[in-house]
């Protein structure tokens, strides 16, 4: 197996150690802002962030060797971006992936009824005080952090059968110091799927905010999924790409997400 170049090994460990304090000293802030005036306590947003972590390994290991559980669009959209997904596949599987997310709302109010509603429905929206332009900045990082942890957890070269865990437990991290400024969408389906819903019920949609989510979250996958394959770009060598990893069946190429 041919090594990486030393100038990739130094990009990898700048973005390990940014992540590493991103992630957990952006845990401290985000407790201190969470007790002051959001609308949960950091005890609640680790349960939601688990509840997301968990259902994103349980559909991994559910539908991983059947569709790829990729569950999120911008996740489909950098898969075909770094030519691990043919473009022909990408319309069919982000109209699922919609659908799937309206009918997910859906069922959330057939199961908890109007209340679900009236307390909003888990509409993804920006945190008091916060602009678009830090929103933007939020939901890409967001994304941008999931989609390299599916891009290196389906790699050929990681270990095999663990991608959902991976990817799950990132989802749980990345949550936690998001979710105070956006409610850490981090998926389009997630975004638009809640706000349809609550508009079918009468529910307060901010529709004004969802380029904002929407191009934050494309944007920031396709520019991990592109770094990705450049930190494994070699010389002589075509680089490992998802369609080889033990991590999922041979005959998908994609990872899971929130």
């Amino acid at each position: 197996m041919e090594e990486n170049t030393y100038p990739q090994k130094l990009l990898a460990e700048t973005l390990g150690t940014a992540v590493l304090v991103f992630i957990g000293v952006g845990s401290v802030p985000a407790t201190l802002i969470v007790g002051g005036d959001a609308p949960f306590t950091m005890a609640q947003l680790g349960m939601i962030s688990l509840a997301f972590a968990t259902a994103v390994i349980a559909m991994v290991y559910s539908i991983g060797h059947i569709s790829g559980c990729q569950i999120n669009p911008a996740i489909t959209l950098a898969l075909a971006a770094t030519k691990n997904m043919p473009w022909r596949d990408v319309p069919g599987y982000i109209a699922a992936q919609v659908a799937g997310a309206v009918l997910g709302s859906l069922a959330i109010v057939g199961v908890l009824g109007r209340k679900a509603v009236d307390v909003g429905l888990g509409i993804a929206a920006y945190g008091s005080g916060v602009g678009a332009g830090q929103a933007f900045f939020a939901e890409a990082i967001g994304t941008f952090l999931l989609a390299f942890v599916v891009f290196g957890a389906i790699d050929r070269r990681s270990a095999g059968g663990f991608a959902g865990l991976a990817i799950g437990l990132a989802v749980f991290a990345i949550i936690l110091p998001v979710a105070p400024a956006t409610s850490a969408s981090i998926n389009p389906a997630r975004t638009i799927g809640p706000m349809i819903t609550g508009r079918l019920f009468g529910g307060t949609v901010h529709w004004d905010q969802a380029p904002v989510y929407l191009a934050a979250e494309v944007i920031g996958a396709v520019a991990a999924g592109l770094l990705y394959t450049a930190l494994n770009a070699h010389r002589g060598a075509a680089a490992p790409t998802p369609a080889e990893s033990p991590a999922v069946a041979p005959a998908t190429v994609e990872g899971a997400l929130s």
